[in-house]
């Protein structure tokens, strides 16, 4: 049973209005979970938000992977600048009334433009990092490492086998935790003044298949200034979906 039966309906149906700021599409998505205590969460977040919970937990999420086809709407893709793979750390949060949301603690990506892009248009922490994608057959590896923090250790190294890689992949179930954890269509970040605004993205449910996580080693939580939290608690993949970006907006 949904721990949140409060919650709105997905928000691709809601938002579909919207004009898009921009295109992308990601790939190989690797989302890694742990449950944390709530009040563990909510002490990093701005006062403005409160912790989303799940049955009562807060969840860390790590989310890695790659994208194609990065652009503005105004303008066709740049081949070398289109194609970059990212990292995020994040957790779930509510402000007031509004959709349920991402806040992120930190976003690596390949491309330094689109990291001083994404930090000056959108408010959010990227960081410039060396990072890999790689896919042979059912393993997947990941790899990142800022480029100018490396006495800070900021990194990530995992390693996957898509366990249902034959199986086709399909939307995360009404009501379950893969839900809450992956169908997030809107972020907020924190403004001037302490303003809260939000930003959002468009695309169909992500189809999902499970997969085996082989290795992990990441240092990125604890520099969130989130406590070691021990092994996962919850791994999945997609293969990826067609994303639309749509602009920041205060609420």
């Amino acid at each position: 049973m949904n721990g949140n039966d409060d919650r709105p309906m997905s928000e691709a149906s809601t938002v579909a209005d919207l004009r898009p700021a921009g295109y992308q599409s990601w790939h190989d998505l690797l989302f890694v979970h742990w449950r944390v205590p709530p009040h563990v969460c909510q002490q990093l977040l701005p006062d403005q938000l409160t912790i989303d919970t799940w049955q009562g937990d807060a969840w860390i999420g790590l989310v890695a992977f790659h994208m194609s086809g990065v652009r503005p709407r105004w303008s066709p893709a740049v081949p070398y600048l289109s194609r970059f793979p990212e990292t995020n750390v994040r957790t779930y949060v509510r402000y007031r009334d509004q959709k349920p949301a991402v806040w992120f603690f930190s976003l690596e990506a390949a491309r330094l433009a689109a990291v001083l892009t994404a930090r000056w248009g959108w408010r959010l922490n990227y960081q410039w990092s060396r990072m890999n994608v790689r896919r042979q057959g059912d393993r997947v590896q990941y790899t990142s490492r800022r480029w100018l923090d490396r006495s800070a250790g900021a990194n990530i190294t995992a390693e996957i086998d898509v366990a249902d890689d034959q199986s086709i992949p399909m939307p995360a179930a009404a009501g379950s935790l893969e839900e809450f954890l992956v169908e997030r269509y809107v972020f907020y970040n924190v403004g001037r003044q302490h303003r809260i605004f939000q930003g959002r993205v468009q695309h169909r449910p992500y189809p999902l298949v499970g997969a085996h996580l082989l290795a992990l080693d990441e240092t990125l939580l604890a520099i969130a200034g989130i406590p070691p939290a021990g092994p996962p608690d919850h791994v999945v993949f997609s293969p990826g979906v067609d994303v639309e970006i749509v602009g920041l907006s205060a609420v």
